[in-house]
């Protein structure tokens, strides 16, 4: 059986040296970093974590609350949070919590046992419903909304949907449907404020008609079309607040008859790799999806050692990603 001593000898470094690069691989230079790896690679040393975690009191993992596993922005959110989590020794236990309060208590008994250290919460607070703060349990926001009473790190997402809105009437569109998420989400409230932002800024009035709630899947997306397509008087555009609604929107408008974007322009949220792939490809707003997961696992680690944050809110910017979804409306 390989042995840290035979890791060290092979690096070319010292045992303490290899020490230190498995249990605060921060504190060694990258190149003794490599050379480390390299090495334990090459032997086949797998240290002994059950022995690290009961010296150093700490479970070396972290839990990641998952509203919605088969969500394709989540899922590169915690592409970002493992990246980060491997680089400093921790593994990532993923609560699959399907929007259940209940379900995410269950997963939070990880870190009041010592199970886990920490948690990083992918669901949007939503005040009397989400999972409280408290005192003992380190935990971040990831991709998180306004007004989070914990640390979150996010995008301005009410700024976002108003840039696109805005053009969108740049473009011609008065009559600008949009394609929410669930009433209650904060991101749908959040985005359909900077909406509603952008149409008063233009003095066009809100029309209720013209607002169809949806869950975030691309299935509501294609129940949402089937309203549009029978309005007697259809928007020329349609802002919907993810990508996955988005594309099955499109489907759903082409099977009713509807050209797009040529009758009817469409925009979505969060540039999943299947939009630049849709038809059209899809006009829409690009979120550091993988930068959202690093920085609120960089905030949750700086929690578990104790250190006092800078900031308690991190507003990461986002990309407006112009594509063929959205054309000039004719004249």
């Amino acid at each position: 059986m390989s042995s840290i001593r035979e890791v060290s000898r092979v690096a070319g470094v010292s045992i303490a040296t290899v020490s230190r690069a498995l249990s605060t691989p921060e504190k060694v230079s990258k190149e003794a970093l490599r050379k480390v790896h390299e090495a334990v690679e090459k032997v086949g040393y797998r240290p002994n974590m059950m022995a690290r975690n009961f010296r150093a009191a700490r479970a070396y993992s972290i839990v990641v609350l998952v509203p919605n596993l088969s969500n394709l922005f989540f899922a590169t959110v915690i592409r970002g949070i493992e990246d980060a989590a491997q680089q400093k020794g921790y593994s990532v236990l993923l609560g699959d919590t399907r929007d259940s309060s209940a379900r995410e208590e269950e997963y939070t008994r990880l870190v009041e046992t010592r199970q886990a250290d920490g948690i990083l919460q992918l669901r949007p607070h939503t005040p009397g419903k989400s999972l409280q703060p408290k005192a003992d349990i380190p935990i971040v926001s990831a991709a998180g909304c306004e007004d989070t009473p914990y640390p979150s790190v996010r995008i301005d997402n009410a700024g976002a949907a108003e840039e696109v809105v805005n053009y969108l009437i740049a473009q011609g569109h008065e009559r600008i449907g949009v394609l929410a998420g669930l009433a209650a989400n904060p991101h749908s409230r959040d985005r359909l404020r900077g909406y509603r932002a952008s149409l008063e800024r233009a003095g066009i009035p809100f029309d209720e008609d013209l607002l169809v709630n949806g869950d975030f899947t691309m299935g509501s997306g294609l129940m949402a079309a089937n309203h549009f397509a029978r309005m007697k008087n259809r928007p020329t555009a349609i802002f919907s607040m993810n990508d996955e609604m988005a594309i099955g929107c499109i489907k759903g408008l082409k099977t009713a008859g509807i050209r797009v974007p040529e009758e009817m322009s469409i925009t979505g949220f969060d540039d999943i790799e299947f939009a630049r792939y849709s038809d059209p490809p899809l006009t829409t707003v690009a979120q550091p999806a993988e930068e959202l997961g690093r920085a609120s696992f960089n905030t949750l680690l700086e929690l578990i050692e104790g250190q006092e944050l800078q900031q308690t809110e991190t507003v990461l910017p986002y990309d407006f990603v112009v594509r063929k979804s959205t054309p000039p409306r004719p004249r």
